[in-house]
């Protein structure tokens, strides 16, 4: 990912977040069917994970490096 100013990081953090929170949602419901697609599940799951670690990427972004 290219260079981006803390404002960028920070709306493309809450993008992701909320993507995070949306398919969170969808995962609850399919699974609450009495039928569920097994597949359909493991890659929403998967999606969500991928989601959880570009968040925590960014979340690094923002906290200013310390001269030790």
């Amino acid at each position: 990912m290219e260079t981006l100013d803390s404002s960028a990081i920070a709306r493309r953090l809450a993008e992701l977040k909320v993507e995070h929170r949306d398919l969170d949602a969808a995962i609850a419901r399919l699974a609450d069917l009495p039928v569920n697609d097994e597949l359909q599940l493991k890659r929403l799951k998967k999606r969500k994970l991928m989601l959880k670690d570009c968040i925590a990427r960014l979340q690094s972004k923002l906290i200013p490096d310390l001269d030790a």
